[in-house]
């Protein structure tokens, strides 16, 4: 997991072939304008998801993780709270892992919470389990998906 203010992604472009493709999504001058939902940022293998929604409380919040996609979570308005544990200490699954989603959640709790101001990112990998959109208020933010490895299509 990563941590860090947006600005100072492209220091992080060498961990990814796609990366460099996120700093240039990154330096978008309407990137806040940016409608609701899923945006091509370079077809199955790197897109954005805008998000517009309140946040939920911690207890609500579930550990999930993704085989296929990094996620690059960047919070444009509002305060997050984010849970992390690593995958491999996760245990209690709630259901089997679908592919079809890249996902699967797990009981477990979190054994950090970081917080994600405006104009911070956070980037999980596949040995990342995170909780995200804990929040007191609204959140603005884009989760921007990064394939892990070459998707075929």
């Amino acid at each position: 997991m990563i941590l860090d203010a947006v600005d100072r992604f492209p220091g992080y472009e060498s961990l990814h072939a796609l990366f460099p493709a996120v700093t240039r999504f990154l330096g978008r001058p309407d990137l806040g304008d940016l409608a609701e939902g899923r945006h091509e940022i370079g077809g199955t293998e790197l897109y954005a998801m805008v998000i517009r929604a309140a946040g939920k409380s911690s207890d609500d919040a579930q550990l999930e993780v993704h085989n296929d996609y990094i996620d690059i979570q960047v919070v444009l308005q509002g305060k997050e709270s984010i849970g992390w544990k690593s995958r491999s200490a996760c245990m209690t699954a709630v259901a089997d892992y679908d592919p079809e989603k890249d996902l699967q959640f797990f009981e477990d709790s979190p054994d950090a919470w970081v917080q994600v101001h405006p104009g911070q990112l956070t980037v999980f990998f596949p040995e990342d389990a995170h909780a995200p959109m804990v929040s007191a208020g609204f959140l603005h933010k884009i989760v921007i998906k990064v394939a892990h490895e070459k998707i075929e299509t």
